[in-house]
């Protein structure tokens, strides 16, 4: 039976963290998946699902750029 690899961090992680645009649509995509939940509390005005569209595209363009060469990385 082989063994599982075990979960590690990137040597570099920290950079990766402030550098990788994965990352960052990552956290725009968690930002507008709260504000769909948030914002209908306040009042509807925006129409419905704005938020889920623009979740949504931040996902895609986070997969996206995670797969994309990202020169900025292997300085």
């Amino acid at each position: 039976m082989t063994a599982k690899p075990k979960l590690s961090l990137l040597d570099d992680w920290r950079r990766v963290a402030r550098r990788a645009w994965s990352v960052r649509l990552s956290i725009v995509a968690a930002i507008f998946t709260a504000a769909e939940v948030v914002v209908p509390l306040f009042g509807d005005v925006l129409p419905r699902g704005v938020f889920v569209l623009l979740a949504f595209s931040a996902s895609i363009g986070a997969a996206v750029a995670r797969l994309v060469a990202q020169p900025e990385m292997h300085r």
